[in-house]
């Protein structure tokens, strides 16, 4: 429980160090902390494919490209003007009644407790997630890979430009 609670109290520090840090590259660097704890509570929760897949997507390949992104746009402060008094007071109005939505929500949930008896140390596996993937939604599935690859086949004809060739 106590590593629980360590990994709670890092992923809110370093989301607090996304949103104020004035650095751009420190605000990534702080994002890729943030999923990492992310990826310890799915550990904790017995979903390691998840765990592995969040690292392995996010924390690694989206956070090269934010980065990447951030370091040619080359952002700094003289570069970015300030916001208005209006918009920070806007933004941390939406913050405080979003916050005070998921608190109305949340109110009345009673979290499940442990049982021993039903208690399925598989169930996150990724045997099991196949499993699952492959019989109660083999159709969605295929339908998401199909579009996958009409994405990557228009990706690539959109991207090859022959010499004298007009794209759309």
């Amino acid at each position: 429980m106590s590593l629980f609670f360590f990994l709670t109290f890092v992923a809110l520090l370093s989301a607090l160090g996304v949103v104020l840090a004035k650095n751009p590259v420190h605000s990534v660097l702080f994002l890729i902390l943030t999923f990492f704890t992310l990826s310890g509570h799915y550990l904790l929760l017995n979903a390691q494919f998840l765990a592995a897949v969040n690292i392995i997507v996010y924390a690694g390949a989206i956070m090269v490209l934010f980065l990447f992104v951030i370091m040619f746009l080359n952002l700094n402060n003289a570069t970015e003007p300030q916001k208005p008094l209006l918009a920070k007071a806007a933004a941390t109005l939406a913050g405080g009644m979003l916050l005070l939505i998921m608190v109305a929500a949340m109110r009345n949930v009673e979290p499940a407790s442990y049982d021993p008896a039903t208690f399925n140390s598989q169930i996150g596996m990724v045997d099991k997630l196949g499993i699952v993937l492959f019989q109660q939604y083999q159709l969605p599935f295929e339908l998401a890979s199909i579009l996958l690859l009409a994405a990557m086949v228009g990706s690539v004809m959109l991207g090859k430009r022959e010499t004298g060739e007009r794209n759309f």
